[in-house]
């Protein structure tokens, strides 16, 4: 495993908010020869992350022929914008690195993060000082995995809490951070799984997502399993919803990801 790339070369913006917290961080598998890469980005509630949502699913990746790159974002206590900041600047970051396909995927609230990236993108600053920050933080495509897809009706409350903090009820920000709101037709593709028992995020989260896609005619795989808890990572134990990661691995080779 390679050392840590620092998303900034300084101070990264927005660090007074986030006390005591590192700075943001991409941790690289790289498979040579691959086209493309992926940010991954662990679930945790907005409050840590994951480590079955990270390094495990990089392997993955990497197996298949595919780069990946696990994101060490900031959680709480921090300002709202902070972690979808450090989302962006990964994009940026491995677009700089000459990957001709950048993608994000994210699990419960690494997937609501994954989401607001791919909703939420910047078009590249051709004037900055910065050579990174020309680039579009646009992915490629975004690969929610259980995730928190909406700040609304079928929220994980705890995530909007953290997330939000004073702001979590304020309609505005709810609409903001709620990717079924802001769907277009220049939204990537998506690769979409959730299990129909999650009990702690509704597989609804997963199934609107969809539904706007579809809307705005834009390309999207949605798998919904029958069986399996909150949070299963790779889904080891689950004979049907592991097959989620071979599923994605050919939905990304299929854009172009691998060698």
């Amino acid at each position: 495993m390679s050392e840590k790339i620092l998303l900034w070369p300084g101070e990264a913006p927005y660090s007074s908010f986030s006390p005591g917290q590192a700075q943001p961080s991409l941790t690289p598998f790289p498979a040579e020869g691959s086209r493309g890469a992926m940010v991954v980005c662990p679930g945790g509630g907005y409050t840590h992350k994951a480590a079955h949502e990270g390094e495990p699913i990089a392997r993955l990746l990497q197996n298949a022929g595919i780069s990946a790159y696990v994101l060490d974002y900031r959680v709480a206590p921090c300002f709202r914008e902070t972690p979808l900041a450090d989302a962006k600047r990964a994009i940026r970051v491995l677009k700089a690195m000459g990957y001709e396909k950048v993608g994000i995927m994210g699990f419960s609230a690494g997937g609501h993060l994954c989401c607001s990236a791919a909703t939420l993108y910047e078009e590249g600053d051709a004037a900055s000082e910065d050579p990174v920050q020309r680039f579009s933080s646009r992915p490629d495509v975004f690969c929610p995995c259980y995730a928190v897809v909406s700040f609304g009706k079928y929220t994980h409350m705890g995530s909007r809490e953290a997330l939000l903090g004073e702001e979590k009820d304020n309609e505005e920000m709810i609409r903001r951070f709620s990717a079924e709101c802001n769907v277009t037709q220049d939204t990537p593709p998506a690769f979409i799984w959730h299990t129909a028992q999650d009990g702690l995020v509704p597989a609804q989260n997963s199934l609107q997502l969809a539904m706007k896609l579809r809307d705005n005619d834009v390309m999207f795989e949605l798998h919904v399993y029958p069986l399996g808890h909150h949070g299963i990572g790779l889904g080891s134990d689950n004979a049907v919803a592991s097959q989620w990661g071979s599923e994605m691995c050919r939905f990304l080779n299929g854009l172009g990801f691998g060698k």
